[in-house]
């Protein structure tokens, strides 16, 4: 992908001396896409031979030069794994825009190892035993041979590679564990699995908050690439230490849980057998984790072996951590950045919906080029200037079911940005909060948004049960929606399937006023849902067709496009593994970046 670097940094720094005027030319600042271009990914599929051990060339010498000063990323010198409360506090509460704001030791307190480009990098910091297995090979052959996967996933890494290459240097643990998220999620911080985990290192909700992961309505702790990492590292470095410096069982407990590993440990010592990974009675899923992530090792260490070249990503900062001070709409930040709305929300994937959580983390991840006098900008705005919305006074017979109706959201909304709980009734001639009309998320939060506000999460967290229609022989989605009062394109969105979808007979449908929860996935209105579900084949993807293979899976499949299970299923009228033959056809709607 290719993203220009705008000039708007200046501009902050005028609106600094005169806030209030700050929303009126803010209009007229188009932001431009932030990202360093990067030659295309030149690939080309081969066969994978057996591969000798992979010989680390040395690391170029030390330099004594000074970190970059936006985040302690490129450390050579060791520091203790971060303790989840400090960081969240560090984070929260500084008020610089230099290194202060992340994780890890100050940049001047750091020896750094300067290298050309962040692979060369990345390599001089492998550190785990190249193995000559036959999983490793056969993992690496899928990798070599599907050059779209790497292409798009590299394109997502280089935001993000550079800060987690630095946290690992700084607690000295192996530079591999880098590559995880290619396994976890393709570094895509929206993924979400069948076993509900999200984020580019896929954490599941109990796990998330185990490891402080703040979980809410406005936030998810485990889409945020910088808390997620923290998360991540000091989970690893515990299963680390849980057995006795083995990273390869570390690595599989962090796929499978601890408790498998240590009970097929456990087996195999009463048995008389080795208890190394490659020993181990494990999940399917595991057995293959593994390998993967050691294939991806030896392709990184020396992809010239197999006929690959990768795009250089710079060994540079691409964010920088800045201070909001409190709540603030992400549309206000990027018109005064000077980025666009879309790369805002994809810099801090955490936040699902127009705004950035009122209980915190108050910051937000900018481009580095967009950061000059954007922090001290900010936190000189007025109230107003910071959230866009209206205000209503409340009449007799109003509850907040109606008001909520007034502005086409959800009544959950109205309590939310007016701190009320599910039993408070608005009092005559009070003033609430309400969201300005004209808010829309970009399409990957407002999905994020969906899957918060989605009938079956709501039953988990104890709301009223979500009402299902079970499909008769002969239903239709436009039939159905007709009946249930609503529209097809949000009918379709609630189900997870796509408008043009067959039903079949059975199948269970959920309606009624839990799925009208999709409404405040945009804090507007639904109609601006039914928009942007209707555009996401004709406008916001590229049409694709995928001849299946023996031995593919949906999940397979569906990683290799970078869609999801349920996308696939609803593209190709399918219910199930049982449908796929070898031979077959599927059509995907796969998302560029340019669609974004």
């Amino acid at each position: 992908m290719t993203r220009q670097w705008g000039q708007k940094l200046s501009r902050a720094q005028l609106f600094s001396k005169s806030p209030r005027l700050i929303l009126l030319p803010l209009v007229l600042l188009a932001g431009c896409a932030h990202q360093p271009a990067r030659a295309p990914l030149v690939i080309a599929p081969v066969a994978i031979a057996e591969v000798p051990a992979v010989v680390e060339a040395p690391a170029p010498a030390i330099s004594a030069e000074a970190a970059p000063a936006p985040l302690a990323a490129d450390a050579g010198s060791a520091a203790p794994a971060a303790d989840p409360g400090a960081t969240a506090d560090a984070l929260d509460s500084g008020t610089t825009t230099d290194s202060e704001g992340l994780p890890g030791p100050p940049a001047d307190s750091l020896v750094i190892v300067k290298q050309p480009e962040l692979f060369a990098r990345l390599r001089a910091g492998f550190q785990l035993d190249d193995v000559d297995e036959p999983a490793v090979a056969s993992q690496l052959n899928w990798f070599a041979n599907h050059p779209d996967f790497l292409e798009r996933t590299w394109g997502r890494a280089g935001l993000w590679l550079y800060y987690i290459v630095g946290q690992l240097e700084q607690r000295k643990m192996p530079a591999e564990l880098a590559l995880l998220p290619v396994i976890e999620s393709a570094f895509e911080p929206y993924a979400y699995s069948r076993a509900r985990a999200a984020g580019i290192w896929q954490f599941i909700s109990d796990t998330g908050r185990r490891f402080g992961l703040k979980q809410d309505w406005w936030y998810d702790g485990r889409r945020d690439p910088v808390e997620a990492t923290r998360a991540a590292l000091d989970y690893l470095q515990a299963l680390n230490d849980e057995f006795d410096g083995d990273w390869l069982l570390a690595v599989a407990a962090y796929n499978c849980g601890e408790l498998t590993v240590s009970r097929a440990i456990q087996r195999n010592q009463r048995l008389g057998k080795p208890t190394d990974f490659w020993h181990l009675k494990l999940p399917t899923e595991t057995r293959g984790y593994v390998p993967e992530l050691l294939a991806m090792r030896r392709l990184v260490a020396n992809p010239e072996r197999y006929g690959l070249e990768f795009s250089r990503i710079a060994n540079e900062p691409y964010f920088v951590a800045i201070a909001t001070g409190g709540q603030i709409d992400l549309t206000v930040v990027a018109e005064i950045a000077g980025v666009s709305v879309a790369d805002l929300y994809e810099l801090n994937p955490a936040f699902h919906r127009w705004a950035t959580d009122p209980t915190g983390p108050y910051r937000l991840l900018v481009p580095v080029d967009a950061a000059e006098g954007l922090q001290d900008t900010i936190l000189h705005l007025t109230p107003e200037q910071r959230m866009r919305v209206d205000h209503y006074t409340v009449r007799r017979g109003d509850t907040i079911a109606t008001i909520a109706r007034r502005y086409a959201t959800n009544p959950d909304v109205i309590r939310e940005l007016n701190d009320l709980a599910a039993s408070d009734l608005p009092v005559i001639d009070a003033v609430l909060r309400v969201p300005s009309p004209n808010i829309q998320l970009p399409e990957k939060a407002m999905r994020a948004a969906m899957l918060v506000d989605s009938p079956q999460r709501r039953l988990r967290r104890g709301g009223h049960r979500p009402d299902i229609h079970v499909v008769r022989r002969g239903d239709t989605l436009y039939a159905l929606a007709q009946r249930l009062g609503t529209d097809v394109q949000t009918l379709a969105q609630v189900n997870g399937i796509r408008a043009g979808a067959r039903l079949h007979a059975g199948q269970k449908l959920h309606f009624g006023a839990s799925s009208v929860l999709l409404s405040d996935a945009s804090a507007g209105t639904a109609r601006s849902i039914a928009a942007t579900g209707a555009q996401t084949a004709s406008e916001g993807g590229r049409r694709m067709t995928y001849i299946v293979r023996r031995g593919d899976t949906l999940y397979g499949i569906a990683r290799l496009l970078q869609v999801t299970v349920n996308e696939l299923m609803g593209w190709n009228g399918m219910s199930g593994e049982r449908n796929l033959k070898p031979g077959q056809t599927l059509v995907a709607f796969v998302k560029t970046r340019n669609a974004g």
